[in-house]
C-alpha cells in the first residue's frame, strides 16, 4: 500500500477523514495499487462460475470504483457491460481503462448512488465486488430492492462473500479493531466514512434478499478451497429474481 505507486499514509489520513464518495475520488488515481482492489483470482473464479450459468445479455457492475469488476461483465455477457458508481474520480480512472476488444459488448459508466439506482427492468445480471462494507445493516433493504428493480425478471444479482475468520485468528481481531476505530471516527467526526469489515453477515444477507424478492443460491468458488471444518473459503452469491415472467 506503502509502495510508490501506492497512497500516502498521510493520503490515506485525507480520504479517511473525508465523505465516502469525496475520499474515493481522492483515492481514485492510486486505487488499482492498493489492497482495497479486487484481487484478479477472485475476478477470473467468478467469471469461471458465470461462464456456467450465462450467458447474459446485459450486466451491471454495482458500485464499479475504477472497474476491474467490469472485466467479468465484458466476458459474460454479450450486449452491454455497465459500471455505476457515485465517485467521479473512480469513473474517471475506469473510463481510462479498456475493457474488452472491438468484438464484445458495449461498455459504458453511469455516475449514480447504488440506493438510488437510475434503472428499471434494464440488465440480466447484476455483479458487485467490495462494495458492502459502505452500506450499514438497515440499508440492505432498500439497496437490495434497488438491484431487484434494475433486474429484468429471472434476472441474478451474483458476488462473491469470504468466509470470516475466526476468533482465534489475528485477522478477526485486526478486523474487529478496524471497525471500531471507524465507529469512533464516526461518532466524533463529520461527515462520516462507512466502512465496516464485519458488518455484512452472510445469514442476514440471505434474509434480506430473500425478503426482497430473490432466491438464493450459494455455490462454493473451488479455486479457493476449503477451511478445516471442509467449509468454502470463498461463496458465490447467486440471487435470482424469484419471478420469471
Amino acid at each position: 500500500m506503502f509502495s510508490p505507486e501506492g497512497p500516502t499514509l498521510r493520503e490515506l489520513a485525507v480520504q479517511a477523514l473525508s465523505s465516502v464518495e469525496r475520499g474515493y475520488d481522492l483515492l481514485a488515481p492510486k486505487f488499482d495499487h492498493t489492497p482495497f482492489r479486487t484481487p484478479d483470482s477472485v475476478l477470473d473464479a467468478v467469471t469461471t462460475a458465470l461462464r456456467g450459468t450465462g450467458p447474459y445479455d446485459d450486466g451491471l457492475d454495482l458500485c464499479c470504483g475504477t472497474g476491474a469488476g467490469m472485466d467479468v461483465l465484458t466476458e459474460v455477457c454479450r450486449r452491454g457491460a455497465t459500471g455505476v458508481d457515485f465517485s467521479a474520480g473512480m469513473l474517471d480512472e475506469a473510463r481510462a481503462r479498456r475493457h474488452g476488444d472491438g468484438d464484445g459488448p458495449r461498455v459504458s459508466w453511469v455516475r449514480a448512488d447504488a440506493r438510488a439506482l437510475p434503472f428499471t427492468a434494464a440488465f440480466d445480471l447484476v455483479v458487485s465486488f467490495g462494495a458492502f462494507g459502505h452500506f450499514l445493516p438497515r440499508e440492505l433493504p432498500g439497496l437490495f430492492a434497488q438491484v431487484h428493480t434494475a433486474l429484468r425478471p429471472g434476472g441474478t444479482f451474483a458476488f462473491p462473500v469470504v468466509a470470516p475468520p475466526r476468533p482465534v485468528s489475528p485477522v478477526y481481531w485486526m478486523l474487529c479493531g478496524f471497525d471500531a476505530v471507524m465507529r469512533v471516527r464516526n461518532a466524533v467526526w463529520r461527515p462520516p466514512f462507512v466502512m465496516y469489515y464485519r458488518a455484512f453477515r452472510l445469514g442476514e444477507v440471505r434474509r434480506e434478499l430473500e425478503r426482497a424478492g430473490f432466491r438464493v443460491d450459494l455455490r462454493p468458488l473451488p479455486e479457493f478451497g476449503t477451511r478445516r471444518d471442509a467449509s468454502p473459503r470463498v461463496r458465490l452469491v447467486e440471487a435470482r429474481r424469484a419471478d420469471t415472467t
